[in-house]
């Protein structure tokens, strides 16, 4: 952004990059006309992954393609880079659909809706968290049983709700975007009926059960005279203490050092207890992640999860990230995203060269069910999800410019209802190559899990 221009140049300018790039240009998808085998797309992504965990991943993708849409952002990331953009850059998400949006609790203990995975997280092009968004809707309600009709509104509500969103944020002042939050209570308020403002107070009830707290009891168990992770392979795995003890205290003062004075002040009054590999997510499955329990003395618990950083899905098709810890990357583009952040946020590089982000595991972090959503609950949640977008981009792009290019009516919502129905075609014919071939034999895949 440009300081020195004022608002009505800014939307002037962006209003003109309709010239090189018509908001029409982003309706299609047609794929690369080079070969494309998603197969091999989504093999690169297993390099430097756990061997043993990769069938766990292949599982998981083939759930169904709303998963295989969130399980495999590098695909998607290889054709966005194919699509037109306006030129205009913000700090991309990278990884964004429907289930990373949710509830957390801000350091006051404030439940806020906003972003919570930020992996893949650079500075890239506006249009692909948004093409990414709005494809995951479409997804989710083909695979939910919805009509494409109302899949293909769902995705236009987002998009609307996006544009109109940043119109608003461009008339704020920096200071103003970046104090910006999407309270949990505010959420409530503006249910557009008395049931759905039941559902959101009940989600908000439910976030502020997920504690690290009441998570302890359930994963840890008393071995002699100690608490130790419970042994759930291949989901939890306990590893030998006299192995992993003092690398893990080596790493951890890694990770102390990258902490603010403050949050360090506070983290040394724990001491580390147990640490576990722990399996998370569906694209980060076979990634190495583990969980560290901490004690400040024999009745308050940390849980901590360790999860590696690799680099960025975006980075062949954007830039190189200007840090050379991707752990530090992806801190430093959560703090630039979500409106509040972890406390113990932070990241360290191991012995053995691998990169790493700490945070706390839970701490109130909610995703709702969106797979038992209705049509109408799901396109209330689009709105929701499009709002948070719109403000995390204005924070980090020009959100002038890009509602200037956006513009005032409804063509570019429409736009990009085309597009997200087009690419959750191409979703669902890489759902079907994927599952002929652990038919086939050429993968290996560990359902159910």
């Amino acid at each position: 952004m440009n300081p020195s221009l004022s608002i009505a140049a800014r939307l002037e300018a962006g209003k003109a990059l309709r010239k090189t790039v018509p908001r029409a240009a982003h309706a299609d998808w047609v794929a690369a006309t080079q070969e494309r085998d998603p197969l091999e797309l989504l093999s690169r992504r297993n390099q430097g992954r756990i061997a043993d965990l990769v069938p766990l991943r292949y599982g998981r993708l083939l759930r169904n393609p709303f998963t295989f849409l969130r399980g495999s952002p590098g695909l998607m990331a290889h054709d966005l880079a194919s699509t037109p953009t306006s030129g205009l850059r913000v700090q991309a998400c990278g990884d964004c659909h429907l289930t990373n949006f949710g509830l957390f609790a801000t350091p006051e203990r404030n439940l806020v809706f906003d972003l919570n995975d930020f992996d893949e997280t650079l500075p890239g092009p506006w249009e692909w968290d948004i093409k990414r968004l709005t494809t995951s809707f479409v997804v989710a309600a083909r695979t939910s049983g919805i009509s494409d009709q109302r899949a293909r509104d769902t995705a236009t509500r987002c998009a609307r709700t996006y544009r109109q969103q940043l119109w608003e944020f461009a008339e704020m002042s920096p200071l103003e975007v970046w104090y910006y939050r999407i309270d949990v209570n505010e959420l409530a308020e503006l249910a557009p009926d008395t049931a759905s403002r039941g559902r959101r107070e009940k989600f908000a009830a439910r976030a502020r059960e997920r504690t690290g707290e009441n998570l302890y009891p359930k994963i840890t168990e008393e071995h002699a005279g100690r608490q130790r992770f419970v042994d759930d392979p291949p989901l939890v795995q306990r590893l030998d203490e006299d192995s992993w003890r003092a690398p893990v205290e080596a790493g951890i003062e890694a990770y102390r050092a990258s902490l603010p004075d403050d949050r360090r002040f506070v983290f040394d009054r724990y001491r580390l207890e147990d640490f576990a590999l722990r399996v998370v997510g569906i694209g980060s499955v076979a990634t190495r992640c583990y969980v560290a329990l901490f004690y400040c003395d024999d009745r308050n618990p940390l849980l901590l999860q360790i999860k590696e950083a690799r680099r960025s899905v975006l980075e062949p098709f954007a830039e190189r990230s200007q840090y050379e810890n991707e752990g530090q990357r992806v801190v430093v583009g959560q703090r630039l995203l979500q409106s509040a952040s972890d406390i113990f946020l932070g990241w360290l590089r191991s012995a053995d060269g691998h990169d790493y982000y700490v945070r706390q595991l839970r701490d109130m972090k909610f995703t709702p069910p969106v797979e038992d959503f209705s049509a109408s609950q799901l396109g209330h949640y689009a709105e929701a999800c499009g709002w948070a977008l719109a403000r995390a981009h204005a924070r980090t792009g020009d959100a002038a410019m890009i509602s200037g290019y956006l513009g005032r009516g409804e063509r570019f919502d429409e736009v990009l209802g085309a597009f997200a129905c087009g690419y959750a075609d191409q979703i669902e014919r890489d759902h079907a190559a994927l599952t002929a071939a652990e038919q086939s034999g050429l993968i290996s895949a560990v359902t159910g899990v």
